[in-house]
């Protein structure tokens, strides 16, 4: 394991507002490092947000959603995911999203890891969580349409992983945990 050494981090001499949307706010940091050496980086103003994503298991199934997404401009197949709501805990957040995404609660949880997307660029911590034992509750979500709900069998993660419709770095991250955690229940 690398050491986390606190004495030689860059010193930061000034950060301000570049570009400011409905989303985003991009920082523009200057920085001075240990040598003597100065940079201006940019990033996602550090908030306090936070995310979850669950890999829902019904039985010998995975449950994924098939969604929109502009970036890609096109559908991608995925696990649920969304924001932790002011006051929630990341457990609460995920049944929340189970419940608008895909019509279902969940009474189990366990916990995976905790992932940053783009350490380079901010700091918002996506929460992994394991889901099963399921209770039919439909919530309204912030989706402009109903989320396909797809049917995927455990048995075959390796085809998941090489799916070039599963392809965002959480759902692979989130996918590579879960083979992890079900080796280590001997599944």
């Amino acid at each position: 394991m690398m050491s986390d050494d606190q004495t030689s981090l860059p010193k930061i001499l000034s950060a301000h507002t570049v570009a400011k949307s409905r989303l985003f706010e991009i920082q523009a940091v200057d920085l001075e490092f240990s040598n003597g050496e100065k940079r201006t980086y940019e990033r996602f103003k550090p908030g306090s947000h936070q995310a979850v994503m669950i890999v829902p298991i019904d039985g010998n199934d995975l449950l994924l959603i098939r969604e929109y997404a502009v970036g890609t401009e096109r559908y991608e197949l995925g696990f649920p995911k969304g924001g932790v709501d002011m006051g929630e805990i990341p457990q609460e957040a995920a049944n929340r999203e189970l419940k608008e995404e895909i019509g279902l609660g969940a009474k189990q949880f366990h916990f995976l890891r905790t992932v940053i997307t783009s350490p380079s660029y901010m700091r918002n911590p996506m929460h992994i969580f394991v889901a099963q034992d399921f209770y039919p509750c439909k919530l309204e979500g912030d989706e402009p349409e109903p989320l396909e709900l797809v049917r995927f069998p455990l048995s075959n993660l390796d085809e998941l992983i090489r799916d070039p419709n599963f392809n965002e770095a959480r759902n692979l991250t989130a996918l590579y945990t879960l083979r992890d955690y079900l080796n280590c229940r001997g599944e």
